[in-house]
């Protein structure tokens, strides 16, 4: 549930601070003293409302805070997946500048936007006159269904199976589109093919040519250095090795005398031997294998120029060449066996369809047993909200071709009058009896939902007094099962409600700003007695007030 609510800089909001309570709460007050603008604020903290134009004239920055306790089990597990450790209470907080810059805040570490919304659908759930009309939507019809047949388990079933069927359908239609010029394609990857064979490039081959071209083009350097320093090692009477020989024989005269002279005349010999081996592969370096440098460095340059012009077509290295190569021997493979490949794949397109079709079927059968049970359960809610003479049907109508969800489709339909045929809510529906219907479809799925946190945002638009004492009552029942918040106009759904918000607008320093406070006893008698009418409240009006509301205790 929302414990707690902090706005700041939002229109007519300098600074707000709410505490919510569990159970049902009302929130009402004259019109235009920013009871919108508190839910366009929720909105914008949950991602789903633009935050254009919506900072406080005169400020340059805005900030809405959140404090949630008792989070879902689902909210949990998104936070979890998100690299959150398991937590019971989130505080989400979003900032932002007059360009629309800011950040987004979870716990006080910064997380994405997308991400909030995500996590903000499974702590909240808004319904207003705007998000009515998303019942409008075959897909949202589709949704609620689902939600209440619990189909999620055999839906990722489906998705799975389907997810193959259409890959296969890709690959067969790629394979008959190449039909149509397989001939010039089959030419151009054979030509691109031979080109890269006639190249006989090896793995590290260009850097083996590179190197070695660098030590041919170093080679004088090379013999120079080298030639000097096997003369110094071992190529004269005064080198290193020499030298070392005549200090080990000269050493050996004291082996007999002195008894550390064996063990360093062991040490010698071994760096003479050392030295000399050292010696002999430099010598190596001097050679140039009896062909002349230029020679050598002609058919080098050759050999890198033939891999550069491979490189500059076919990748960016000698390993994507080939690789590019081993791509090409594939794809010409499945082109001269194409017939083949194309038998194989639809044989795979027929296994995979009847699968497809079992799992489709049986997401049918399902759907509609849940929507012959949910028909009842809604006409009952209906009854009670005061359309008792409305019919509501659930059409399931198989699709001609299989879709991500099902082979499907689902539309609401409603009839308002007796005699009448039922017709899509598209074309009937007022803005009341969508509300009615969100209403009973959400008393019936609440359970499903996972979601703690209900608003309905003036939810008695277009409504009488006695339908809205049905409505209030049928909030003060979701109540019991999740916190539910209610922005009203009416004095039979508020005078129901566990808490009460009154919100009012003052004018300080020449600025209007926003307030909110929770009242009780003579305070919300007088604001039901506001609601009910009349241009000043009487004691009548305090009378029936106060009869509504201690008649809302006792449910």
């Amino acid at each position: 549930m929302i414990s707690s609510l902090y706005i700041k800089n939002i229109a007519v909001i300098k600074e707000l601070n709410i505490d919510f309570e569990n159970g049902f709460s009302a929130l009402t007050g004259e019109t235009g003293v920013g009871k919108s603008v508190i839910m366009d604020s929720i909105g914008v903290l949950l991602g789903t409302r633009s935050v254009k134009g919506k900072i406080r004239h005169g400020e340059s920055d805005a900030m809405i805070r959140a404090c949630f306790t008792g989070v879902s089990d689902e909210a949990r597990k998104a936070l979890i997946a998100y690299g959150f450790d398991n937590c019971e209470e989130v505080m989400l907080q979003r900032s932002f500048n007059a360009d629309g810059k800011g950040t987004v805040k979870i716990n006080g570490q910064s997380v994405t936007q997308s991400f909030a919304k995500e996590l903000g659908s499974y702590l909240i759930d808004i319904h207003g006159q705007h998000d009515n009309q998303r019942l409008m939507r075959k897909s949202e019809q589709l949704y609620a269904l689902d939600s209440y047949a619990e189909l999620d388990g055999l839906k990722n079933e489906y998705a799975k199976v389907f997810h193959e069927y259409r890959d296969i359908k890709s690959k067969i239609a790629d394979i008959r589109e190449r039909e149509r010029e397989k001939a010039r394609l089959i030419d151009i990857y054979r030509f691109q093919a031979n080109e890269i064979d006639d190249g006989a490039l090896k793995e590290s081959e260009e850097e083996k040519l590179l190197l070695e071209e660098k030590r041919l083009q170093n080679i004088e350097k090379i013999q120079k250095h080298s030639r000097f320093t096997y003369h110094v090692l071992h190529g004269s009477e005064r080198s290193a090795s020499a030298m070392l020989g005549k200090a080990l024989s000269s050493l050996s005269q004291l082996c007999g005398v002195v008894p550390e002279a064996e063990e360093l005349a062991s040490r010698i010999d071994q760096v003479r031997y050392e030295i000399e081996d050292i010696a002999e592969a430099i010598s190596s370096w001097d050679h140039d294998g009896g062909e002349s440098v230029d020679k050598k460095l002609d058919k080098i340059g050759l050999r890198l120029n033939t891999i550069n012009r491979l490189k500059k077509k076919y990748g960016n290295t000698v390993e994507e060449i080939l690789e590019f190569r081993k791509s090409l021997a594939k794809t010409l493979d499945e082109m001269e066996n194409s017939e083949a490949l194309l038998e194989d794949l639809e044989r795979s397109l027929s296994k995979i369809k009847s699968e497809l079709d079992e799992k489709a079927t049986e997401l049918s059968i399902k759907r509609r047993e849940a929507a012959r049970t949910l028909e009842r359960l809604i006409a009952n809610e209906l009854e009670f909200l005061e359309m008792p003479k409305v019919r509501f049907v659930i059409n399931v109508i198989p699709t001609s071709e299989p879709a991500q969800s099902g082979s499907d489709d689902v539309e609401f339909l409603i009839s308002a009058n007796a005699g009448q045929e039922p017709m899509p809510m598209t074309k009937i529906a007022s803005g009341g009896e969508l509300s009615r219907i969100m209403l009973a479809l959400k008393s019936i799925l609440l359970d499903k939902d996972g979601i703690d946190t209900v608003i309905f945002d003036e939810i008695d638009t277009g409504i009488s007094g006695k339908t809205s004492r049905k409505v209030g009552i049928k909030l003060k029942q979701i109540a019991r099962y999740a916190q539910v918040i209610c922005v009203t106009h009416s004095a039979q759904i508020a005078s129901l409600a566990d808490n009460h918000y009154l919100i009012s607008k003052k004018d300080i320093d020449g600025s209007a700003q926003t307030f909110i406070e929770q009242i009780n006893g003579e305070w919300r008698v007088r604001e039901v007695a506001r609601i009910l009418g009349g241009l000043n409240v009487t004691e009548n009006q305090m009378l029936a007030a106060s009869e509504m509301i201690d008649e809302g205790k006792k449910l």
